[in-house]
This record gives C-alpha cells, structure tokens and sequence, in this order.
C-alpha cells in the first residue's frame, strides 16, 4: 500500500515482532465510518488485508456490499476439517475523529510512551493486527490450527453492521459453514486487582439496541406569538425526562457470574442494587460494568426548525437505546410511559441481546492460554453494555464470545478509549496478546 508509511515485515518476522507494524498500518488507513456512505471506506482496509493474507499462502476473498464497503473472508485449513470451525471476526471501521482534539494524530499510528496512538488502536484495529500476526507466524512455519478457522475482517461495524456482517450473513452464509464458535471484541483485557490476581473479562454477553428516531408534530407559527402545542417544547420535555430516568437494575445470569467473582476477588460481599461502592473500586471498566445493570436509553441528537422566528411544525431527536438480555419488551414498554402520548416513535435499527453460559472447551482453552502467559490470570465473564457483529453470526447459530485478550497497565484507562479522544493500546499489549492468541488457536 503506498503512501502510508507502512513499514511490512519480512518473511523470517514472527508474530510478536511485527504486530505493531501491522496495527500502524492499520490506523494509518482512515476508514472513518459516518453512517451515511461519506466516509473513505473500507475498501483500502480490505485490500491491505488480503495482501497480507496472500503473502503467506491464504486465498482470501473480498465482498464489496456497496462502493467503498469491502470485508475480507478467508478460510485456514485445520489439522482435521471435519471439526467443528471456529471464527475469529474484527470489524476494519472506526468511528470519526477530530484531529485538533488528539495528542497525538488520530491516523498516524504514533508510538509514545510505550503506546500505538490512534483511531481504532482499541475499537478494534489491535485485533485485527493480532490476528493477522499470529496467522502469519502460523502459515510460515506451516502450524495448522486443530480444526478450520474463518477469518473475517468486517466493514460497517460502527454504524450497525448492515453493510458488512449483515451483508455477509444473508448474502454469502455459504462462507460460514461448519462454523459453530467465533471470537470477536471487547473481551479478555486484564483488570488488576493486586499484585496477586488479574482478570480477565471475557465477553459472554451483550446488550441489544434500538437505535430510535423520536417525532413531535405541534403547531408550527411566527415565533412572536403565543403557541401552546409548540412541538419543540413537547419533545424537549419528553427527551430531558427520558435522559433524567433511573431504570431499574435487572441483575442477567452473566452479571451475576461477574459479580460473584468479583465479590471473591475483593473478599467482599456486593449488593447489585448498591453498587456504587463497587464501582469506585473498578477504575476505569466502571463503566463498562455500570452500564450491564441496567437498560438504558441516551438521547443523542435533536433537530427542529429553520429559522429563529418560525416556530416549527414538527421536531425530532435520536436515541441509543440499549437493552438487557431478556429484558427487550420491558425496555420498550418503559420507554413509551417516561415518553408520553404525543411522542411517535421509529426504530432505524435493532440488534438483539445476547448470552452464553461461560463453559465449555472454547472457554477452557481462553483460561489455559492466559494463565499460560500471566500466572496471575483468572478469567470471568462479563456483558458488554454496546454491541458487536456477533448480533448476526448468532443468526447462523454461531456461539460467540468476545476474547481479543490484552494486558494492560492498571491506570490506562481502558473504557475510556472506545470512541474516546487519544485512543492508544500498549505495545507489550499487543506482544502479550499475540502471545495468548497462539496458544489459543493451538487449544482451540
């Protein structure tokens, strides 16, 4: 790829030395996704992928939904094919990022102070590198995992995935057969304790989402006059009380689990309806943590009018509404009584919740390849409150788990990096994860 300052390993690189070249190059490409086709694409992401892919001996194809959306989908040979296979998916867009707001620029793939600075060095350009590194040390030295392993590199991710896994999963499900477990994001980054013990969070659950456009018709007329059915006032009202609401805390079988192994890791007994104690103790996945105990709806956008002395006939504004497993109809109903009868709702997109159990030999080869390399490990199951493209593979049956593994230092604050200003992952970061990767794919 030319322009780039790409800086590509050699034949004889192994997996630990080259992925932060391959993460570099990978915030270097600007696929900034704006929802609405105006970004760059993905299509430059896709192509250096499969290069990379090609230059140890893989065939991978690429699928283009829409000009400019590509993903790339190859498939690795296992020692016995008749297996079950496995997927490991990452998504190749990132959201935008204003430059004049960063340390660092958002895609020049910078390293200082023992970081890769960049958009999407966290959200999810670190995996993608992993993956690509430890797949690259694998084909040179001809190590074949146990069984097939898919490999898929996503467009469309940040924007709800229709025009990269959706796509994939209703056009081409071909590409996916035999698959029945897959590892993607936002799971396996270490959150230490003490000196003793380090967690590692594997994701085994998910919120869904309703991502809402919310609509007030009133009485449009000059601003000078008094309006009593003013469309403004009425969704401004419905929207401060939707953004004051304190849902209910609805404890899910995989925060349970969390929380009893945390309560062990701390000696200390936790009351999920009185968490806030608890969570000073967590630093920065606070929030993270925060956000599984309860449904949750964000407004994030309002719209109305054209000029200051008209008053509009109608005003709209957009939510991220966000569910818990199990909990999808009492969201909705909820929502519509804090809303009110003058508000109409519409739903632009919708993404199911998700929960596994967390067992099973996929889960067990996560636990042994971490302890392997850091002694202290202990692996637990946590939600993650966003949303990943395991939504759509669970369409074709595929248990997913979000296991892109990662030791960090205590003080980064990890949470804050998605979609955050001076999103950076560590380079002993990457080392560590390409390191449990391998291990990973050898257990598998």
């Amino acid at each position: 790829m030319s322009g780039t300052g790409t800086t590509r390993a050699g034949s004889g690189e192994s997996a630990e030395s080259e992925v932060v070249d391959l993460c570099r190059d990978l915030i270097r490409i600007d696929t900034s996704n704006y929802g609405d086709h105006s970004g760059p694409g993905e299509r430059a992401a896709a192509e250096y992928i499969a290069s990379m892919l090609s230059e140890v001996g893989l065939e991978p194809r690429i699928f283009e939904s829409h000009k400019g959306r590509a993903s790339t989908v190859a498939r690795i040979e296992g020692e016995d094919s008749s297996k079950p296979a496995l997927l490991i998916h990452g998504h190749t867009d990132v959201v935008p990022a204003n430059a004049h707001d960063w340390t660092h620029h958002p895609f020049s793939g910078e390293i200082a102070d023992g970081c890769v600075w960049g958009r999407g060095a966290v959200d999810m350009k670190d995996m993608d590198a992993m993956t690509l590194a430890v797949v690259r040390d694998r084909m040179r030295s001809g190590r074949k995992p146990p069984r097939d392993i898919v490999l898929a590199f996503l467009a469309d991710e940040e924007a709800g995935g229709t025009y990269g896994a959706r796509y994939l999963v209703d056009k081409h499900p071909d590409l996916f057969e035999g698959v029945t477990e897959a590892i993607g994001e936002t799971g396996g980054f270490s959150f230490t304790v003490d000196e003793r013990l380090r967690l590692y969070l594997i994701q085994t659950a998910e919120k869904g989402m309703h991502w809402m456009r919310l609509t007030v018709d009133g009485t449009a007329g000059h601003g000078s006059m008094t309006n009593d059915d003013n469309a403004v006032t009425e969704l401004c009202e419905a929207v401060g009380r939707l953004g004051r609401h304190t849902w209910p805390v609805r404890v899910t079988k995989t925060v349970r689990s969390f929380l009893d192994e945390l309560s062990d890791a701390l000696g200390t007994p936790l009351d999920p309806e009185d968490m806030d104690a608890t969570l000073i103790k967590l630093g920065g996945v606070a929030k993270m943590v925060g956000a599984t105990l309860r449904n949750s709806a964000a407004p994030t956008m309002l719209g109305a009018g054209y000029k200051v002395n008209v008053i509009p006939g109608q005003a709209t504004a957009h939510v991220d509404g966000r569910f818990l497993p199990g909990y999808e109809q009492e969201f909705l109903a909820d929502l519509d009584r804090v809303l009110g009868p003058r508000v109409r709702r519409e739903i632009l997109h919708r993404g199911r919740a998700l929960e596994t159990g967390f067992d099973g030999h996929l889960v067990e080869a996560m636990r042994l390849a971490l302890m392997a390399e850091d002694p202290i490990a202990r692996a637990v199951p946590y939600m993650l409150s966003g949303g990943t493209d395991a939504k759509f593979f669970d369409d074709l049956g595929i248990r997913c788990f979000g296991f892109s593994p990662l030791r960090l230092p205590p003080e980064l604050d990890f949470a804050g990096m998605f979609h955050g200003v001076d999103e950076r992952v560590p380079v002993e970061g990457l080392k560590f994860g390409v390191r449990v990767l391998d291990r990973f794919i050898d257990a598998c």
